[in-house]
């Protein structure tokens, strides 16, 4: 059963993204995940909103962005929830004899919202990349690099003879990137299963699916393993 709306999940319409080369969506947003972590709130805001733009261009859904920005929700709605527990701790005598300062308390803290919003702003990126590229061409265009960086070593005397053209490394890194919307869609399909047996939302539910997560995970981990094997042989 395939997913339409999971994270991170391929999408196979042709938007202005799906158009650019592999290695430039590689190299221009992957280092733009890293370069916003160092943007002030005011940028965040606009890069969020640019990545919306971008995303409507190419023409994915408001569901399909929604569903991207999922993790950031639960991300950020446990850290609002323990920094709320934990200023609400450390200010215990203070709220005892004066209640009115609760509000303030509650109110998310500036280093939060630059963080969620930096959290935003990535996992947009990331989406970007992962709905307009597939596994196939990420890993195409990152042995492309390696062959091209093992060719220009083999060259170097001593050395050169050693060096092996074989991309393993982009092969192991392209396998890494693939197992993220891998996983995604493994827990949708799990969601999926445990509210159509009727199960309920809460801690049972976490305890239980987690294990089946994992689990599920590393089996189709070890069946890819044993196929690069087998191919290798």
């Amino acid at each position: 059963m395939i997913l339409k709306n999971s994270v991170f999940r391929y999408k196979t319409i042709k938007g202005p993204l799906h158009k650019w080369p592999v290695l430039l969506k590689l190299f221009l947003l992957l280092p733009l995940s890293v370069f916003s972590m160092s943007l002030p709130p005011l940028w965040l805001f606009v890069g969020i909103n640019a990545a919306v733009i971008i995303a409507f261009m190419c023409r994915f859904t408001i569901l399909e962005q929604f569903t991207d920005l999922k993790p950031a929700l639960y991300y950020g709605s446990l850290m609002y929830a323990l920094s709320v527990f934990s200023n609400i701790f450390e200010n215990w005598t203070e709220l005892s004899t004066q209640f009115s300062s609760l509000p303030t308390i509650l109110l998310p803290s500036f280093d939060f919202i630059r963080i969620t919003l930096r959290l935003v702003l990535i996992i947009q990126l990331s989406a970007l990349l992962f709905r307009s590229t597939s596994s196939m061409e990420i890993r195409e265009g990152l042995c492309a690099v390696e062959r091209f960086l093992r060719r220009l070593f083999s060259h170097l005397p001593f050395l050169g003879k050693r060096i092996p053209l074989r991309a393993r490394f982009a092969e192991n890194i392209s396998l890494f990137l693939y197992f993220i919307p891998e996983i995604f869609t493994n827990w949708s399909l799990i969601n999926l299963a445990w509210n159509a047996r009727g199960g309920k939302q809460g801690v049972k539910k976490i305890k239980t699916t987690v294990f089946v997560l994992i689990s599920l995970s590393m089996e189709k981990a070890a069946v890819k393993a044993k196929a690069l094997a087998a191919r290798d042989a």
